[in-house]
């Protein structure tokens, strides 16, 4: 199976996908916000970096849920024109259990 490669947009919304993730992750540790998610710090690394900018939306959900981000906020903040300023982060909320 072939993969059709990325288009610009693909790759400029992921950059903004880790780069969103990374400021919401803050002082935590990539390990722990990965295991509270249920994915390997691997995956969070590719996906904070932009080595993997189409990852999946359960995810992509799962870090959310972990972050205290509402996948209303990771939409905003990544569909954003090239132009315009992503959304603001904001400060991670604990969650409860």
């Amino acid at each position: 199976m072939v993969r059709t490669p990325l288009t610009p947009e693909e790759r400029l919304r992921g950059e903004r996908l880790g780069a969103l993730l990374r400021a919401a992750r803050g002082e935590r540790s990539m390990a722990a916000v990965a295991a509270s998610a249920g994915i390997s710090a691997e995956t969070l690394r590719k996906i904070e970096t932009g080595r993997a900018p189409t990852p999946a939306f359960f995810t992509v959900a799962a870090l959310a849920g972990a972050l205290g981000l509402s996948l209303d906020e990771i939409l905003g903040s990544c569909a954003a024109e090239p132009d315009e300023a992503p959304a603001p982060v904001p400060a991670a909320v604990p969650l409860i259990a």
